[in-house]
């Protein structure tokens, strides 16, 4: 059967696209294996991508020991996650093929992923919040992602011009940019100088002093207890970069913001973090949780309505919120966020460096 126009690689056997090298986890606990395969013929809406890069995230760490730790002993279990699958949701590359119901994307066209897939039907997705779908199809979680040299995409929809961005920036927007625009963007209206605390200076932290600075001429107080990340976080405009564990700190910052903070963003996610950005909240404050590190607070009630702070969520982003960004760094110019590429084959030494606190800003993996 002759392939249909604009689809030259439709039509031919699942060999003629080549074979594909992946690193999949096969085990919950154990390390990647790698994977050599026929590189899929993508089907109906589907759009293959020849990966270009692939950033490294806390959560594949997550993915990879198969549970979040909900504190107390207790567990969220990852099932859901496979295995085997393919991790890595931060990801450009190439279009080299689409199914013969996708449009708009060419062939040879380079694009950032959005990975946060959704159901397309429910009520979230129809929203645009994809990311919010309770049947998720989230690349490198539900389905394959991208610590590979190919990945399958269910819809042209799902993938974002990057034109004018490095594209080792670009892969990080999918998930540590996205995570950080949509985290301050729940926190904006409040915020003004240096009324924002911001806990932990990895990845994701660190693009948020960036954004932080783009979008609301806030230079944040940043927090963290590894003095390597302190002085990254200033060296990206952080007007002060302090060790959560040092004696006194709490108060000294108190001192410092006649009160309080607006709004604190935790990164890290665990209880001596959210502790400790609840503690510096105003009255009227916000603590957006954003970590997965894990563990649990216990919550005094009528602090909340006395003090009327809110304690909220925030996970990834949606699609228009990528777009949003993109826009922004094209505009503004892409933040200059540290970024170690490393080759696709030293994906589990990449994970056990991020998993030991050896890496400032982001790892991308290039097959």
């Amino acid at each position: 059967m002759p392939a249909p126009a604009g689809h030259p690689h439709m039509g031919r056997g699942p060999m003629s696209l080549g074979m594909m090298r992946s690193f999949r986890l096969e085990r919950f606990g154990a390390p990647l294996c790698e994977v050599v395969e026929p590189v899929p013929v993508p089907q109906g809406t589907e759009v293959l991508v020849r990966v270009s890069a692939c950033g490294l995230c806390h959560s594949d760490l997550h993915f990879v020991d198969g549970h979040f730790d909900l504190g107390q002993g207790r567990r969220l279990e990852l099932s859901h996650v496979g295995p085997p699958r393919v991790l890595g949701h931060e990801i450009v590359g190439e279009v080299v093929a689409a199914g013969p119901q996708a449009a708009g994307v060419p062939v040879g066209a380079r694009r950032l992923v959005y990975p946060w897939i959704g159901c397309g039907t429910c009520r979230m997705c129809r929203s645009g919040l994809d990311n919010y779908c309770s049947r998720s199809r989230s690349l490198g979680v539900r389905m394959d992602g991208g610590f590979s040299t190919h990945v399958l995409v269910p819809h042209p929809r799902y993938l974002v011009d990057f034109s004018g961005i490095p594209e080792h920036v670009a892969c990080t927007c999918a998930c540590s940019g996205l995570t950080a625009y949509s985290a301050l963007r729940k926190v904006s209206l409040a915020v003004s100088d240096d009324s924002l605390l911001l806990i932990g200076a990895g990845g994701v932290g660190l693009a948020c002093v960036y954004l932080a600075h783009l979008l609301l001429r806030a230079d944040p107080v940043v927090a963290d207890i590894d003095p390597a990340k302190r002085a990254a976080a200033q060296a990206a405009g952080a007007s002060l970069a302090v060790d959560p564990g040092e004696e006194g700190i709490a108060r000294r910052l108190l001192e410092r913001t006649e009160g309080g903070f607006a709004a604190v963003i935790d990164f890290v996610g665990t209880q001596s973090t959210a502790e400790f950005g609840m503690s510096l909240l105003r009255r009227g404050g916000r603590l957006v949780s954003v970590g997965l590190v894990g563990g649990s607070v216990e919550v005094a009630l009528p602090l909340l309505a006395v003090r009327t702070i809110m304690l909220q969520g925030s996970y990834v982003g949606s699609l228009d919120e990528l777009k949003e960004l993109i826009d922004v760094l094209r505009t503004r110019g892409a933040y200059p966020l540290p970024i170690t590429p490393r080759p696709l084959d030293e994906a589990n030494a990449a994970l056990d460096d991020l998993r030991a606190g050896r890496v400032v800003g982001r790892t991308v993996l290039v097959p």
